[in-house]
């Protein structure tokens, strides 16, 4: 898979452990393709493909995993980084890519035992728009700062448009939508707390 280019390289290296960690998570509970397809709303052949790393898992596929098997997103991509640390350096954050959507999410300070909180940067490039049929963990804080562009955060259907600098609190309890309407990509943190 390695392609010479570092962050190709680091990103296709992530894909391949997500996929082995959402296999192992199909195992521990015993559950067949057609048990978690039911369970998630996925289509069979789309788990399949997933868990051998055939296709990169988009952020809503991956966030309907992550309800099925209560963590959020963040939980399930420190699962697959090789270990915990305090210090957090830049080269060590893991960044997931959903080429499918625009999406570009860094694990700035990824999920730790004993912590409930975790923080993420995500970029949306002009355009992109991602809808989340549920949140990973009911009742999970929010907290979104807009550092770059603009960004549209649909939350119990309730548009919030923020502007750079702007920051939306919350506790997502439904489905939610962010969108990038452009004309810029947008970049933001995200700070996510566990009830």
């Amino acid at each position: 898979m390695g392609t010479g280019n570092g962050l190709i390289d680091l990103i296709d290296s992530v894909d391949a452990r997500l996929a082995a960690r959402l296999a192992e998570l199909r195992a521990e509970r015993g559950w067949s393709l057609d048990e978690l397809s039911e369970r998630s709303g996925v289509s069979r052949s789309t788990l399949s493909r997933a868990e051998r790393a055939e296709i990169s898992p988009t952020a809503a596929l991956l966030n309907r995993l992550c309800a099925v098997y209560g963590r959020t997103m963040s939980r399930l991509l420190s699962e697959v980084e090789a270990e915990a640390a305090q210090v957090v350096r830049a080269a060590d954050q893991l960044v997931w890519q959903d080429t499918t959507s625009g999406f570009v999410r860094r694990s700035v300070s990824p999920p730790h035992p004993g912590l409930r909180g975790e923080v993420v940067e995500g970029r949306l490039t002009a355009g992109a728009d991602i809808a989340y049929d549920r949140p990973p963990v009911p009742g999970l804080e929010q907290h979104i700062w807009v550092l770059d562009g603009t960004l549209h955060v649909t939350a119990q259907d309730v548009e919030h448009r923020l502007g750079a600098g702007d920051c939306l609190r919350m506790r997502a309890w439904g489905p939610t939508r962010f969108r990038c309407p452009g004309p810029d990509d947008v970049r933001y943190t995200l700070v996510v707390v566990l009830p």
